[in-house]
């Protein structure tokens, strides 16, 4: 497949079209990844399955290597984007743009065939269970890092418009934990509530009181929000609940403010024991790091930004996405960058990642496979550069 016009469009949507057809969830994704590999060894390039349903593609002689990094996972969604390649799969969607993120690296090992790394080389990281799963630790544990100078990643973004990447040094995305919390009152009548203790009251409670965590503990420069997700209680409606079940994420931007959120939370949750005479318990799962975008790789994706947008194209995010990202493991163990790809379809500017609306400009495609191309030539000429 050639590396530009409009055969490599129509090509490159092909493939995402496919993979939105036939989801899979985090670690299953086995017909994804036989479908990889089979697009890889079509380009002539071979691979090797890693981490249960990840495959890693070698092009090139290294070390050093450069990592360009795609996840694969999808959501469990019904799907109601009412498109003709909708999915296939009930209760499984592709609602993040992972299967866009696969065609752009299949679409840069297509123009690597034709413009192969001249010194080291390029590896290619079809990472499985991004959302849920944290695939990157498991890729990280079975070695795919040995020998790798730096790393690149993006992400489809619908606050973009098409022809944008947005690139940002430092802090980009949150600490992302999540949280459950039980309460255990004593049931009852629902017209006799002296008799019981309501669960459902004192969580409604805690659902609120939750929030002041964020407006007056945590210092407003810093970006942070709670969220509760889900509030499980009662069977019956004439009935008083017993047990009440929240769970909710915590996002953060700054250490000191996540360890503030966590010690209030439990210090919140404790009190409930007292006001409303439930027992309470608490438990707080720590999840993703920050993904924190090195200098001088950040100054390489801009230059390749540059090179496949121009300057007009090259923008800057506003803000830190209070989202996760398990892109920010690689960065715990080597330097890197994640950008943004704008995306933005008309009519949908309004439809978040994680809905069962949600859709992308395909038009991005291109824009997304040539930067990965770009940003692994310039890095590998600079590893090049710098050891002469």
């Amino acid at each position: 497949m050639e590396g530009s016009g409009e055969a490599f469009f129509r090509w490159l949507v092909s493939i995402r079209r496919h993979l939105h057809r036939f989801p899979e969830l985090a670690f299953k994704e086995e017909r994804t990844a036989s479908f990889i590999q089979t697009k890889l060894s079509e380009l002539g390039w071979s691979s090797r399955r890693v981490a249960r349903t990840g495959v890693v593609c070698d092009l090139g002689a290294g070390p050093p290597w450069v990592a360009l990094r795609a996840d694969m996972d999808a959501l469990p969604l019904q799907e109601e984007t009412g498109l003709p390649f909708a999915s296939l799969v009930p209760g499984v969607m592709h609602a993040c743009g992972h299967d866009g993120h696969v065609a752009m690296l299949l679409g840069a090992a297509a123009l690597f065939r034709k413009d192969p790394p001249a010194r080291g080389g390029v590896r290619l990281l079809f990472q499985p269970a991004e959302e849920s799963g944290g695939g990157a630790r498991l890729l990280i544990q079975e070695g795919v890092l040995e020998g790798v100078k730096c790393i690149f990643g993006g992400h489809i973004d619908r606050h973009f418009r098409v022809g944008e990447i947005a690139v940002n040094e430092g802090l980009i995305c949150a600490y992302t934990d999540r949280f459950v919390v039980e309460l255990s009152g004593r049931g009852g009548h629902a017209a006799w509530p002296h008799e019981a203790v309501d669960a459902v009251v004192a969580g409604a409670y805690l659902v609120t009181a939750i929030q002041s965590l964020i407006s007056r503990e945590i210092n407003p420069a810093y970006p942070a929000v709670i969220t509760v997700g889900r509030f499980r209680a009662g069977s019956a409606y004439n009935v008083i609940a017993e047990r009440a079940v929240l769970e909710g994420t915590i996002r953060t931007t700054h250490a000191e403010s996540r360890r503030r959120i966590h010690l209030g939370l439990q210090r919140m949750v404790r009190g409930m024991e007292e006001l409303h005479r439930v027992k309470a318990r608490i438990e707080i799962l720590e999840g993703y790091p920050p993904v924190i975008n090195t200098p001088r790789e950040t100054e390489i994706a801009r230059v390749a930004a540059r090179r496949v947008v121009g300057e007009e194209g090259l923008a800057r995010m506003p803000h830190p996405s209070l989202g996760g990202e398990d892109f920010s493991f690689y960065l715990q163990e080597v330097p890197g960058c994640f950008v943004r790809f704008g995306a933005r379809k008309a009519g949908l500017e309004n439809v978040p990642a994680h809905s069962p609306r949600f859709d992308f400009d395909e038009r991005v495609l291109p824009i997304g496979a040539r930067f990965f191309f770009e940003v692994a030539h310039i890095a590998l000429k600079e590893a090049g550069d710098a050891e002469i």
